[in-house]
């Protein structure tokens, strides 16, 4: 049952936190990726290059960040890592050199994991009790979604301003534009690091410390069969996630459409997730979590097949409706794979030793899904490289739909 100081506010601030640490390093190439092809001046291997710098320090900070969740007090490590996080953005806003881009992307999977992803997702789960994990998890997801939907629109909005009156932007005039996005979400981040900070407490995050850190936990996490069925569920699913940040330059590249219209297309994503994440969550916790885990990787099929056909993208509408389908269902198994946890029996003590775990492998794919779709689409210009991408999605979206199966009969016995 959820803790009598436990409120709304501790979840909205989960939220806040909960997307913010990541808009630098992700959200704005989502939103711009052709504009950070740009004004970087890289291509798009070379942008996978730093998701790999990232990906390869998050993986070990997975591993040994979740044992310290267990120990210490969530929003100490989470304000820490926001404000460690918005400090990199100061280095990013002078669009270094590939080598110091890839630099601070290492830097950045060091603060937005070790401090912050398991304290989150445990937070999480001592707010949702035993009863309402989808809820909750759909809630924090999907509202993540939404804070990084207005946080596109935020930065959209100063990006266009900036550009205001200019018919055939130059170099610089795009760097001076997109620098107002860096400097403005890093200022955002900073003031929800001091929100966290002094409001977000619940007695219940001191009852379900440890009180010492040993390997003898880790030992007991690793045992758990549903642990490692959560890597790979977690892991196809998160290849979706991945391959989502490609569909504002499917736009630009296939479709023709201009920066602004791109980032906007982008910016349509992003408003999918709350709605997905917050709807499946209140469908999962009244029939099962387990069996909608499964629907969305069928969903998820379904949508990438479909880009691979280019049906109907020639028309906006139908365009909207396919990006809405392939989002549907990464949105919805991204806000139902930490939540089939209580399901598992993992116990609610050793959950940040369990999400490291989990996550150490399950999150893989910030080290090679990048270079692997700047590879695929650097070497097949236009639509073909597009369908190609597409088609790996549909091919890790059937092994996640098995793994999500499996895991659901594991739950039943």
């Amino acid at each position: 049952m959820r803790d009598s100081s436990s409120n709304w506010t501790y979840l909205l601030l989960l939220i806040l936190a909960g997307e913010a640490v990541f808009i630098l390093p992700f959200v704005l190439q989502r939103v711009f990726r052709a504009t950070v092809l740009d004004v970087f001046q890289i291509n798009n291997t070379e942008l996978g290059l730093c998701f790999t710098a990232y990906g390869l320090v998050a993986m070990v900070s997975y591993l040994f960040g979740g044992p310290i969740a267990d120990r210490f007090e969530p929003r100490k490590l989470i304000a820490l890592s926001l404000w460690s996080t918005a400090l990199g953005g100061i280095l990013y806003a002078t669009f270094p050199e590939f080598y110091v881009l890839q630099i601070l992307y290492g830097y950045w999977g060091f603060t937005t994991i070790f401090l912050f992803w398991s304290p989150m997702i445990k937070a999480a789960r001592i707010w949702g009790g035993t009863k309402d994990q989808g809820k909750t998890f759909g809630i924090l997801d999907g509202g993540r979604g939404l804070v990084g939907a207005l946080f596109g629109v935020f930065t959209v909005a100063l990006f266009a301003n900036s550009l205001a009156g200019t018919t055939d932007a130059l170099l610089e005039d795009t760097r001076t534009a997109f620098r107002m996005a860096i400097h403005g979400s890093s200022f955002v981040i900073t003031i929800i690091g001091v929100l966290i900070w002094f409001f977000l407490k619940t007695r219940k995050d001191n009852d379900e410390k440890v009180d010492h850190l040993s390997f003898k936990l880790v030992k007991e996490v690793v045992k758990l069969r549903s642990v490692w069925l959560l890597m790979a569920i977690i892991l196809c699913a998160y290849v979706g996630y991945k391959t989502t940040d490609v569909i504002s330059l499917y736009a630009r590249e296939v479709l023709r459409y201009d920066e602004i219209t791109s980032a906007q297309t982008g910016t349509f994503l992003l408003f999918i997730r709350p709605v997905a994440g917050v709807v499946v969550g209140f469908i999962a916790d009244r029939y099962s979590i387990t069996r909608w885990l499964i629907i969305s990787f069928i969903i998820c099929i379904a949508g990438s097949l479909w880009f691979v056909s280019g049906w109907g993208h020639s028309m906006l509408p139908l365009f909207l409706v396919s990006i809405f389908t392939i989002a549907g269902g990464v949105y919805a198994a991204r806000a139902l794979y930490f939540a089939v946890m209580e399901k598992g029996k993992i116990p609610l003590n050793l959950t940040g030793t369990a999400v490291g775990l989990a996550s150490f492998i399950g999150f893989t794919p910030d080290v090679f899904a990048g270079v692997m779709v700047g590879a695929i689409l650097d070497n097949n210009p236009g639509q073909s490289g597009h369908q190609f991408v597409f088609l790996v999605l549909a091919a890790f979206s059937l092994v996640g739909c098995w793994a999500a199966w499996r895991y659901h009969h594991h739950s039943k016995r």
